[in-house]
């Protein structure tokens, strides 16, 4: 590595939203201490089917210093409150995966537990009517000046993303580089990465390397044959099918995912358009079928041709491996059936930035980062799998596989827990927190044999008090809110 007196040379293999977001973070983070150079070609496309993102997002974007209104009108986005999930369970059935908070809790147990007790008692409504997310996105409205604070995310066009994104890295003294790489120089003796050789012949030297080459993990994979833990067992879809649709109707600041015998179809609005995909396993679904599929059942006319998606669900071995650290589809791939892969994205070049070598490289920095890195990937793994793994849907060959598949020990103790005693966790640094874990667990079927007995303290009339009180301030605040449309259009129309 180099002299802690001395700069730092990053290089950025691809652009993308992968790309442009590590060229945005250091190059607005370590500014000075660091000299980075992106290198991507125009003949290369991106992936760039992840429009639907999560709130974490807000504080990445605080570390960035976007401007919201700004970076909205850039990428055409609009809200997202959570995601609609229908057909998951069973075929006409659908919950909603909220990012709000549900209820109160107390010290002592979750609100669900008194909600299951005025449910037993009659005198509870869906759990959902205590969340003012959930409320206000089935009701279209939107603010962000509610007087209650609304957990939020968005919808975005990532083209339009990493365009935006380009642009407050070069403001930060980022280079890019155009032009393909014809081959990745190691040193050796150690295998370090040295240089980036173009088609051109130019080289692009550098002491610490990023792969944001997507799937094909150029210098994580094919040149220091890091290995590939492969999930597909238990996330048995391998393909999508993406197609771009006019916007017809209201925008709704929601994510619908609706479950088919074969996989899943995404549906996102955005401001100027529809992104839409089917999720399906190749094993259970034809490429042919899935295109035809989906185009039958998208709303508005086709504004792209259809573009088939292959991946394979798992994790590089090493996330950074010598002087080479692995950012996005590089590093490993989930589904995008909760609108993880920018956030996955985000949360590396944080973990970057938070153990950024100050000279020496050492091991410990390495299998610091490879250890959390590992641990979070798991974790977001096991609750996707909890949409397969519990549902009532025997009515294919896909579904009978996912209900009966074994499940990681984890995700199996969370499920019989949750089941036996209505009790979930969440451990430090997790991203799902236990609302989510309960809607979807809910959602999709399991609901506990028992509650808390603590809730059984409080006589029944406190109880429907307690809970009349949390439905009607939801409903009075919802009703407050503006329509989501209108509320854009005011705020950051394009």
């Amino acid at each position: 590595m180099v002299n802690p007196s001395e700069k730092m040379k990053v290089v950025i293999a691809g652009g993308g939203t992968a790309g442009w977001l590590a060229a945005a973070a250091l190059g607005r983070q370590l500014g000075e201490a660091v000299d980075i150079t992106l290198v991507e070609s125009e003949e290369i496309g991106t992936v760039g089917v992840g429009e639907a993102t999560i709130p974490p997002m807000n504080t990445f974007h605080r570390l960035l210093r976007v401007d919201e209104q700004e970076f909205m009108r850039a990428t055409h986005a609009t809200f997202k409150l959570g995601i609609q999930f229908e057909n998951w369970r069973k075929e006409g059935e659908k919950y909603f995966h909220s990012f709000g908070v549900t209820g109160k809790e107390t010290i002592i147990t979750e609100f669900l537990h008194f909600w299951l007790r005025g449910r037993e008692l009659g005198i509870a409504g869906e759990f959902g009517d205590y969340c003012l997310e959930y409320k206000a996105a089935i009701k279209n409205r939107f603010s962000t000046r509610c007087e209650t604070k609304i957990n939020y995310a968005f919808h975005l066009d990532a083209g339009l993303y990493a365009s935006y994104l380009r642009k407050i890295s070069e403001s930060h003294g980022v280079k890019r580089e155009e032009g393909k790489i014809e081959q990745v120089l190691q040193n050796p003796s150690t295998g370090f990465i040295t240089a980036l050789k173009l088609t051109s012949g130019k080289e692009i030297q550098g002491d610490l390397f990023l792969d944001c080459t997507g799937f094909r993990g150029l210098l994580i994979e094919q040149t220091l044959h890091t290995g590939y833990e492969d999930w597909s067992h238990w996330l048995p879809c391998n393909r999508a099918v993406a197609v771009q649709t006019e916007s017809v109707g209201p925008v709704v600041p929601y994510t619908r995912s609706v479950a088919h015998k074969a996989g899943w179809r995404w549906q996102i609005p955005l401001q100027h358009r529809v992104g839409n995909g089917l999720v399906f396993c190749g094993s259970y679904m034809s490429e042919d079928e899935a295109i035809a599929k989906l185009l039958a059942e998208v709303e508005g006319e086709a504004l792209t041709e259809p573009r088939v998606i292959r991946f394979q669900t798992g994790k590089r071995r090493k996330n950074w491996n010598k002087n080479c650290v692995a950012i996005g589809l590089a590093s490993g791939f989930l589904e995008p059936l909760e609108s993880t892969s920018i956030h996955l994205v985000m949360t590396a070049l944080t973990r970057l930035l938070q153990l950024f070598p100050g000279g020496e490289l050492c091991p410990s920095i390495v299998e610091e980062y490879n250890r959390q890195a590992e641990s979070e990937i798991e974790r977001i793994r096991d609750f996707i799998i909890l949409h397969y793994k519990v549902t009532d849907r025997e009515d294919s060959p896909f579904w009978r596989y996912c209900k009966n598949m074994d499940v990681p020990e984890e995700l199996a103790h969370r499920i019989k827990l949750f089941q036996e005693t209505g009790k979930s966790y969440q451990v430090e640094g997790e991203l799902f927190r236990l609302d989510s874990w309960t809607q979807v667990m809910l959602g999709q079927g399991l609901y506990p044999v028992q509650y808390h007995p603590i809730v059984n303290t409080m006589k029944r009339s406190d109880l429907e008090q307690f809970l009349k009180g949390l439905h009607d301030n939801v409903a009075s605040l919802v009703r407050k809110l503006p329509v989501h449309d209108d509320f854009v259009r005011e705020y950051c129309a394009i």
